[in-house]
C-alpha cells in the first residue's frame, strides 16, 4: 500500500453543508430531538425542521439544525423547558 502525501491544496468545499437558521419563509415543524452522550459530551436536546408529517418520524433519528443527529421525540415542545439543550439549536431557532 502506498503511504499517503500532503496534497498542496485545501479541502474541497464543494458539496459540504454547514449547520444554518431556519428560515421564517421555510414552512417546517420545529420539534424536539434527544440526542446520545458520546465521550465527554452529555446527551442534549436538540431542534428538528421537519418538512413531512410529524407521525413519520417519531422516535426516528434525524439530522438536526446544528447538524447532530439525534432521536425525534413529538411529546417534547420545542423550544424545550430542560436545562440540558444544545445551544446553537437555540441560536438557529430564533
Amino acid at each position: 500500500m502506498a503511504p499517503l502525501t500532503p496534497r498542496p491544496r485545501g479541502a474541497d468545499l464543494e458539496g459540504m453543508s454547514a449547520p444554518a437558521a431556519v428560515p421564517a419563509s421555510v414552512s417546517a415543524t420545529v420539534v424536539a430531538a434527544r440526542s446520545r452522550p458520546h465521550g465527554p459530551t452529555s446527551a442534549l436536546w436538540h431542534a428538528v425542521a421537519l418538512h413531512r408529517p410529524i407521525a413519520e418520524v417519531d422516535g426516528a433519528c434525524e439530522l438536526t439544525v446544528c447538524g447532530s443527529l439525534a432521536r425525534v421525540d413529538v411529546e417534547q415542545p420545542w423550544p424545550t423547558p430542560a436545562r440540558d439543550v444544545c445551544p446553537a439549536c437555540v441560536v438557529l431557532t430564533r
